[in-house]
């Protein structure tokens, strides 16, 4: 583990993610940070968890301004299957592609610098909805804050589900990219997927540490990961392991110091250059980043908007989960929206914590199933458009 941390400094850490308010955590982490041995193992760590208290401190500055009923607020609380944030420089055609594609009315004037907030808005994919927000232009050196409203924007593309990367293919194309892509990687923010990555969901109503293998540890057990987790005082929590993950991967999790996003670049003013030409530079960005999307199209004429919710659904990497009670025949008409590769003991915890406590199987319809009501159990993966009935030890459930 190359941060190396003493005991002092992994219970001080637990104590910050033990906090609630953005006060207690920034006292915590202050603290944590203050006991952070000085070696080169911990520079990454070191770094991250000052923008951390930047941010808190950010946060905390504007919930102040907003009681007192002044300042700009960039709270938008999340809504829908997932929230999509748009990055893109000045006069993209963000503000636009947002009036298109949702029931927002966002200030179109034409001048530079409009969209000073965050402006939400509601887009539909067949029986759900995800939230899009447009945020302020994206500038270069905006990490090192050339702008005011740039390390808020960055932060809500670190808490996004998707990204949304809207270039005008009218005004040096390449440039954009490279300024948009540099700058979420000063934040820590890669669009491009590591060999290895652990997710950590804490819940007390886990019993201990469970372990998902969804790819491989490498040069380490489920044990170690678990006597890891200990060490930091995490007790109760549902690990994932996707592709090669190291031990080190576990400890980066615990910290969240980088986060892997995927983004829709939209390719916007199409009907200002050459078609061909765009749709090369597409390709490019497909090849270049696997695990992102890139459409072309013209927001102002309309030209294959109706493509983006697809898009989205698809790089949102979530699925939908249909409940059905026991003894029922159809089940609800209102999904469970869960991540891809979400588990029974996932969607357990998405109804009812403790249900886990008491299970005892789950049937499943759909495609996950090998039959129609296949029993199975907790670490059964799910997909989308699964039917999913939930036994419990509890009498009549």
């Amino acid at each position: 583990m190359p941060a190396n941390l003493p005991a002092e400094a992994k219970a001080k850490w637990a104590r910050y993610l033990d906090a609630k308010t953005p006060e207690e955590k920034l006292r915590a982490l202050q603290e944590f940070y203050s006991s952070i041995p000085k070696h080169k193992g911990t520079e990454n760590l070191r770094a991250w968890v000052r923008r951390k208290i930047a941010e808190l401190k950010e946060e905390i500055a504007e919930q102040k301004a907003r009681r007192r009923g002044g300042g700009v607020s960039f709270f938008v609380q999340k809504e829908g299957a997932a929230q999509v944030v748009m990055l893109g420089e000045t006069l993209s055609g963000k503000s636009t592609l947002l009036r298109a594609l949702t029931n927002a009315e966002p200030e179109i004037r034409g001048v530079p610098f409009t969209t000073l907030k965050p402006v939400p808005g509601m887009v539909r994919y067949e029986d759900i909805q995800f939230q899009l927000v447009e945020v302020p232009a994206v500038v270069e050196g905006m990490h090192r804050g050339a702008v005011w409203w740039g390390s808020r924007v960055l932060g809500m593309a670190r808490n996004a589900d998707l990204l949304m990367i809207v270039i005008d293919l009218s005004n040096n194309p390449v440039k954009q990219l490279k300024t948009i892509i540099e700058e979420l990687r000063e934040a820590g923010i890669m669009l491009r997927r590591p060999k290895g990555r652990v997710v950590i969901e804490r819940s007390k109503a886990v019993p201990g540490i469970r372990v998902i293998t969804l790819g491989r540890l490498v040069d380490a057990t489920a044990a170690d990961v678990i006597k890891l987790l200990n060490s930091y005082r995490i007790y109760h929590a549902i690990v994932k392991i996707y592709g090669d993950a190291t031990l080190d991967d576990v400890e980066k999790a615990i910290f969240e110091r980088t986060s892997f996003k995927r983004a829709l670049f939209v390719l916007n003013k199409v009907d200002l250059v050459s078609a061909p030409r765009a749709e090369a530079l597409a390709r490019k960005i497909v090849e270049a980043l696997p695990d992102s999307d890139a459409v072309v199209v013209s927001a102002l004429k309309g030209y294959r908007i109706s493509e983006i919710p697809q898009r989205i659904f698809r790089l949102s990497g979530v699925i939908r989960v249909y409940t059905k009670e026991p003894n029922q025949q159809k089940p609800s008409e209102i999904p469970l929206i869960l991540k891809k590769g979400a588990t029974v003991a996932d969607a357990i915890m998405k109804i009812r914590e403790e249900f886990l406590q008491y299970f005892k199987y789950a049937r499943i319809w759909g495609p996950s199933a090998k039959f129609p009501g296949e029993r199975v159990g907790l670490d059964h993966v799910l997909e989308d458009g699964d039917i999913i009935e939930i036994r419990t030890t509890i009498k009549g459930i």
